[in-house]
């Protein structure tokens, strides 16, 4: 018999929300994998638990957890907070252990994204969760435009020395959208701030903590066809002046739609003239 593999959350930042369960597991099994074992073991001396520990992040195979499973012993995978296998290395892990059967047994609790969302005010029926964004500002433009026609709310991670060039990306992108930053969730000083994305980019200053970014779904379908307000919108700006790039920006803004999708209609109605300003 093979052991089992529980992924088990823990507090993104209040003791306090550690499960019962959480607790008794981790006390019960025979190893408990941590992504940083000297984060991992305050918690457990917090708890009282006297369980080994052993590291297991991205830089550790994760055979070698298989490995003690294969052995029959119960393992406990565990993130520095929150749910495993959320951007986490927990993913490569229960790859190889659905692939080698292995029983893998969820310990449910804490989750940054999930908290910020319900706390957000925006549309919790349907939504994409992106993590965190990639280093390169190209891959990042790449990803973000492919979002940006999604209708769903979009969840994304950020750290603090990135959030406000990243919001003032989403805003080239998304345009204006209605979004909340929720920083240090469940800790003292929590904080939720609500705006559009421009506001948003404009009111962090000093940031710390860990953010979690909830932003507004496109309000259009994908393929949008321009409504007659929409060209009027924009006719009215080139003719008082505005050159073609900042009058598709502005209009983008006003619908609350992504200037990719804005270039793309337009371009449909003049016949390619924006071809050099989507390359500018």
């Amino acid at each position: 018999m093979t052991g089992i593999l529980y992924l088990v959350a823990t507090p993104i930042g209040n003791l306090d929300d550690m499960t019962f369960r959480a607790v008794k597991i981790l006390r019960e099994v025979d190893i408990i994998a941590a992504e940083d074992t000297r984060h991992t073991r305050k918690l457990l001396t917090h708890f009282d638990i006297h369980t080994p520990l052993i590291r297991y992040d991205e830089f550790v195979d994760a055979n070698k957890i298989i490995q003690l499973l294969r052995e029959g012993k119960n393992v406990a995978c565990v993130s520095d907070a929150g749910m495993p296998a959320i951007s986490d290395p927990g993913a490569d892990l229960v790859k190889l252990a659905v692939a080698e059967n292995i029983i893998i047994c969820p310990v449910p609790g804490a989750n940054a994204a999930l908290s910020a969302l319900i706390c957000s005010g925006l549309d919790t029926a349907r939504f994409t969760f992106a993590g965190f964004l990639p280093k390169s500002t190209k891959n990042r433009k790449e990803i973000l435009n492919d979002l940006a026609t999604r209708t769903e709310t979009l969840i994304f991670y950020e750290a603090p020395h990135r959030i406000k060039k990243i919001l003032l990306e989403m805003a080239d992108v998304f345009g204006n959208r209605s979004a909340c930053i929720a920083r240090e969730i469940t800790k003292i000083h929590e904080e939720f701030i609500r705006a559009g994305l421009a506001e948003l980019a404009e009111k962090i200053d000093t940031p710390r903590g860990e953010f979690v970014i909830i932003v507004e779904g496109c309000k259009a379908e994908i393929g949008i066809e321009p409504t007659e307000n929409f060209l009027d919108a924009y006719q009215k700006l080139i003719a008082a002046g505005a050159d073609k790039k900042s009058a598709v920006r502005e209009v983008a803004q006003k619908f609350n739609l992504s200037r990719r999708e804005i270039y793309n209609a337009v371009i449909d109605f003049e016949q390619g003239s924006f071809d050099n300003e989507q390359d500018s």
